[in-house]
């Protein structure tokens, strides 16, 4: 009854293949015919110049057939020299393609290996067949399922391609479990044989000119350590097999130009080596770091030695492979604690000059110098920066974001573009990790010290970045959330790094100080914005709101910030002079209200002048305040009594005469608001001299209060009617000046 069964689930399974198979044979049909249709058309509808030049760059035997080639071509700005580059492509269309031709296939093979695999299972639970017949079974299957994509391979190219890799996983998977559960042979000899699985993989690969297959073959070949490991670390023999692999794969990309063979490998061989690194840090890993760099950078630089051209994904493995060598080469010299560090990125630097020269040697600006020359100058800028023992990965991550924002700028590539704002965030992350080593840091020297240094490397990169995206033209801002976000946080990334240090060496000094320095520099870095405004196309928007925080800041420096300064003083402890730092904040305050508040777009709502001059009131206010009580108080006794005088008799002298001010500046500009406020500020001190001040009072200082704020308030009403009375007047001659221009009707 078992055995009926157990045919009559093959009968089954042998009926599923079959029908699937139709299927398959049906669909490439259509996708062929569909895909000839597509070429045709395209062939009548370009123009004979589009012929000529896609008839010189026909693609590679390597490079599918229902996939056309289409030749870009990128002037240089400088020389108007043309420059050939490759079209920007979707990376997902291919893959989305790829599964909706094939998902049978893959189905298909992947449900026959499971039908095996619970046969067998099935027999084992059975006693049917012993642990070497089971293993030899595997093999079997694995090499007929082999011989099945061989035979198919003419008519059925990707069908057959699968087929080989399902039983390629067979071979692998048998291999394993034969050395792990059953102990049938030996380590060595597992390993010997998932490598010669591997190499007949490869072979077929390249003799059926399968694109697919190698990859699966990759897959096994780098799985093989893994499936073979019995825990114990040999990293010399598994990094010469690495290595071997690598060699064969760098062969096949030159002969068939696979380039995704090339980054199989290179995050496989990246993985296994910074994971070496980690658990077991050795000198013998820098031999390997040094000849994978030599490996991925000659296969990164297949078509600029073939046609002297660098596609997207070159210039993204260069960049990837020089910075990814560095990490883990210094990395390992300073867990070795091996010195000079430096060498390796010098060393780097070096190779790519040599290119970076070639290029200049031959008066080319194109799109291969630039990415040479970027290189070079990130790499020499990490090398200085790691010779002053900054922190590497902050570092790395700072400068390798730049460069790809600068290789976008000189590739219009917006691959570089996404990268950049996906390493963003790292640097900011990075960046923040590094920060939190000042709360444990002891007697750090005054900028050089490895936490600001690292800073100092972030603030470079942060300005040359914002450099970059202010160049970038309005009809290239599409993404308007990025656009938007990126330059005020690295605005904030700036400000964040030199405060944090500023803070660290005067947090000796009491938090009065620190909070008053801390907000005299926010003062002073807005300022500093605001007064390159122009050079950095800073959005009238977010001129507005620096301009907003700034006047928040200085009313909180000028009233909180300064009282408690002057607490501390009059409790010694800070001394006197060091109030008149406050007075500093004068210099930037008038900067802004006379030079970018008229040229920005702050007055457009009615609002800011009653902002602007609320903070100029407070500053005003406290500002003399705290001049009357270091004129009037000797110890902390007095305080009291002398700041109830001075609201009681002189703030509402100073109020009346700002309300003077605001109302004549009002007249003045026909500034309607300024009236306003100017009247709302007498109003309130109107309210505060009637409802509170005047019981506060002794007899002289009443008479006293009352005679200055009547004659501040007569000289004010007497210079409103005056300013009113020639603004009047202006506009009558304004008007009788029109009529007499205009010619007599009639």
């Amino acid at each position: 009854m078992n055995e009926l069964l157990i045919i009559i689930l093959i009968i089954v399974v042998f009926v599923i293949f079959k029908n699937l198979n139709n299927k398959i044979r049906n669909l490439e049909k259509q996708v062929t015919d569909l895909n000839s249709k597509i070429n045709a058309r395209s062939i009548h509808s370009e123009p004979a110049e589009q012929k000529a030049a896609s008839r010189q760059d026909e693609p590679s035997p390597a490079i599918s057939n229902n996939e056309p080639l289409r030749k870009v071509v990128q002037f240089n700005k400088n020389n108007n020299e043309q420059i050939p580059v490759a079209e920007p492509k979707d990376w997902l269309r291919p893959v989305l393609d790829f599964l909706k031709q094939n998902a049978l296939t893959v189905i298909g093979i992947f449900t026959l290996v499971l039908g095996i695999g619970y046969f067998v299972k099935y027999a084992i639970d059975k006693n049917w067949i012993g642990e070497a017949a089971r293993a030899g079974i595997g093999f079997c299957t694995g090499a007929g399922i082999i011989l099945t994509g061989h035979f198919l391979r003419k008519n059925y190219a990707t069908f057959a391609s699968i087929i080989t890799g399902g039983g390629t996983a067979v071979l692998y998977f048998t291999a394993t479990i034969a050395f792990r559960e059953y102990h049938l042979f030996t380590q060595n000899t597992a390993f010997g044989i998932t490598t010669l699985i591997t190499v007949i993989s490869i072979v077929l690969s390249y003799y059926y000119r399968s694109e697919i297959l190698i990859i699966f073959s990759l897959l096994g070949g780098f799985s093989a350590p893994l499936m073979v490991s019995t825990g114990q670390s040999n990293y010399l023999f598994l990094f010469i097999y690495i290595s071997l692999l690598n060699t064969g794969m760098l062969a096949v990309t030159f002969l068939r130009h696979w380039k995704s063979v090339g980054w199989t490998a290179f995050i496989f061989t990246t993985l296994y080596l910074f994971t070496w690194t980690s658990e077991k840090t050795e000198l013998l890993s820098i031999v390997f770091y040094i000849i994978t760099y030599l490996i991925f950078y000659l296969f990164a630089l297949q078509d600029y030695i073939r046609k002297n051209i660098l596609p997207v994904p070159d210039i993204l493995m260069l960049a990837l492979i020089n910075f990814t060598s560095t990490i883990g080469l210094v990395y390992t010299f300073n867990a070795l604690k091996y010195e000079p560090v430096i060498i390796f990125p010098l060393l780097f630097a070096f190779i790519n000059t040599i290119l970076f020269f070639r290029e200049y040697t031959r008066k080319s600006s194109g799109t291969a110098y630039s990415v040479f020359a970027a290189i070079t100058v990130s790499l020499l800028t990490l090398a200085i920066a790691l010779q002053f023992r900054t922190h590497l990965i902050t570092s790395v991550w700072a400068i390798e974001a730049s460069l790809l924002l600068f290789i976008w700028k000189k590739t219009d590539q917006k691959i570089f573009k996404t990268c950049f704002y996906i390493l963003f965030p790292l640097v900011i992350i990075a960046q923040i990790l590094t920060w939190t080593e000042y709360f444990n840091a002891k007697n750090l020297s005054i900028i050089v010290n490895p936490v600001f240094l690292t800073s100092l490397v972030t603030i470079i990169s942060t300005i040359f970045n914002l450099y970059l995206l202010k160049a970038t033209p309005e009809t290239e801002k599409k993404d308007s959330f990025w656009e938007a976000s990126t330059p005020v946080i690295s605005y904030g990334i700036i400000y964040t790094a030199i405060l944090l240090e500023i803070i660290y060496h005067i947090s000796g000094m009491s938090w009065a100080a620190i909070t008053h320095i801390g907000l005299l520099f926010s003062l002073y870095y807005i300022f500093v914005i605001l007064l390159f405004r122009k050079k950095q196309n800073i959005s009238n928007s977010l001129q507005t709101g620096f301009i907003y925080i700034f006047l928040f800041l200085l009313t909180v420096n000028a009233s909180v910030s300064s009282s408690s300064v002057v607490t501390d003083i009059l409790f010694k402890k800070l001394s006197s002079g060091f109030y008149f730092v406050h007075l500093l904040q004068w210099i930037p305050f008038i900067y802004i209200v006379f030079q970018v508040v008229p040229s920005s777009g702050f007055h457009k709502q009615p609002v800011s002048y009653w902002i602007l001059s609320l903070a100029f009131t407070i500053a005003v206010s406290f500002g003399l305040y705290h001049l009357y009580i270091f004129a009037n108080t000797q110890d902390i006794s007095q305080y009291y009594v002398i700041k109830k005088h001075f609201n009681v008799l002189y703030l509402p002298i100073i109020w009346a005469i700002l309300a003077s001010i605001f109302i004549y500046t009002g007249l003045k500009k026909n500034i309607q608001e300024y009236n306003k406020i100017g009247f709302a500020l007498i109003g309130m001190m109107v309210i505060k001299l009637y409802a509170y001040d005047v019981w506060q009072m002794d007899n002289i200082s009443r008479i006293s209060a009352f005679i200055i704020l009547g004659i501040i308030l007569l000289i004010s009403s007497f210079t409103f009617q005056r300013l009113k009375n020639m603004v009047k007047n202006m506009v009558d001659k304004k008007e009788k000046k029109k009529e007499s221009s205009d010619p007599p009707s009639g």
